[in-house]
């Protein structure tokens, strides 16, 4: 009796042992077929397997991957027509000249931002966007933006920099496929029209950056370098001038400062770079220029020259005609007829500084532009209708369809002669 009880748990042991065999043997059947089953042999060579440590060859630091260049979006075919993206700022009082300076640069290709600062009046700056809402140019191509809430800059300080990157931002924002970013003042003006401009930088690559730039800081270095200031537009609702702080500074060890004009073309790669970049190097100079006298003529300068991936991009020339003193004073000459010829001759598509309604934008309208007064500069998207009015034509993507003039042959000798310098490759930078 005490054997049959011993054997009973026993023989429930093995009954499910056997069971769970059973079930193991199903389950294989059910998953793994035999070879019979399958109606066609499977061809393992279309197996894919995730890559292994030793067959990956990933770079060990993450920098390593980001420096690759993005997928993106594909390079524009031959002959394409560029877009530019342009920021034009002005203070109190610019208003109507601002307008001017849009209606001369206008062109359905592009984008624009128009930026009153907090020194103009409220009023002012409601008129500028009640004028570009109310044309009907404007808005039918709906790419002009004027900034509503406006910042206050102040010429020398870092709050103009960051002016311009707030411009960056919102082109970047609104529209994703311009190729060059410029940055202008209301009292600047083109001598070149926009035809002339998108139909010479159709043949050059995009990823050029016009910028005068030197590390030959000269006396910049005692009078701008070493000084420490405070720049009251950032952090106070008034215009005045920067605040010098007792205290000096040493030259940067980091990374070596570039100095130039303030005004550039720059690409939209660069742009992206400065704005949301992955690399710290703008943010770190940005804050090193925040106590920098007149820092827009040093932060763009110093970053691309000291980014690996775009130092090499560089073209030695902001395309502006200014008028300096010998040596030159914190402000240019005001141009006048007289400077007209000399104007000419730069092959520059721009020029600064002009009054208000100087009477040399006069002829520069009538000789250079053919741009009637509240007119746009002569372009192929637009003839004029006699008495039905403006009468407006697509634009086309290819450049051969633009109508370049005179102004097209100087800029191109402009260019043709900056790339083509025997020392262009070697002078990056230097």
């Amino acid at each position: 009796m005490e054997k049959t009880q011993q054997q009973q748990p026993r023989r429930r042991s093995q009954l499910l042992f056997s069971l769970a065999v059973s079930l193991l043997l199903a389950s294989a059947a059910l998953f793994f077929p035999s070879p019979s089953s399958f109606t066609e042999p499977v061809d393992l060579s279309s197996l894919t397997f995730p890559p292994t440590l030793d067959n990956a060859h990933l770079p060990l630091f993450v920098e390593e991957q980001l420096r690759r260049p993005p997928p993106g979006a594909p390079p524009p075919p031959p002959g394409s027509t560029p877009k530019l993206a342009y920021v034009i700022s002005g203070s109190g009082g610019d208003g109507e000249s601002l307008k001017r300076v849009l209606r001369a640069l206008y062109h359905p290709f592009n984008s624009y931002v128009l930026h009153l600062d907090l020194e103009a009046p409220a009023a002012e700056r409601a008129a500028l966007a009640a004028a570009v809402r109310a044309d009907a140019v404007y808005a039918r191509f709906r790419n002009v933006h004027v900034v509503v809430k406006a910042n206050l800059v102040t010429y020398r300080g870092p709050s103009m920099v960051a002016n311009t990157l707030h411009a960056a931002a919102i082109l970047l924002r609104l529209a994703t496929d311009w190729d060059w970013f410029i940055n202008l003042s209301a009292s600047d003006y083109p001598l070149v029209t926009q035809d002339d401009l998108l139909y010479v930088l159709s043949s050059y690559p995009r990823h050029l950056n016009f910028i005068d730039h030197t590390s030959n800081l000269g006396w910049k270095v005692y009078h701008r370098a070493l000084p420490v200031i405070v720049d009251p537009g950032l952090h106070s609702s008034r215009k005045s001038e920067v605040h010098f702080v007792s205290e000096r500074r040493n030259l940067p060890s980091a990374f070596k400062l570039f100095t130039g004009s303030a005004w550039m073309m720059l690409s939209r790669e660069f742009m992206e770079f400065c704005v949301w970049g992955w690399d710290n190097l703008p943010r770190a100079a940005l804050m090193y220029y925040a106590n920098f006298v007149s820092s827009p003529e040093g932060y763009f300068h110093t970053v691309i020259c000291n980014a690996e991936e775009f130092r090499n991009t560089t073209v030695n020339h902001d395309l502006h005609f200014i008028s300096w003193d010998n040596p030159p004073k914190q402000h240019p000459h005001s141009l006048e007829l007289a400077d007209f010829p000399a104007m000419l001759a730069s092959n520059a598509p721009f020029a600064r500084k002009f009054a208000e309604n100087a009477s040399v934008l006069d002829r520069i309208d009538v000789e250079l532009l053919d741009r009637r007064p509240e007119g746009f500069a002569y372009g192929s998207w637009w003839s004029d209708g006699g008495a039905d009015g403006l009468r407006l034509h697509p634009p086309s993507p290819a450049a051969s369809e633009l109508s370049p003039g005179a102004g097209a042959a100087r800029l191109k000798t402009l260019i043709d002669g900056l790339i083509s310098s025997p020392r262009f490759h070697e002078s990056h930078c230097l």
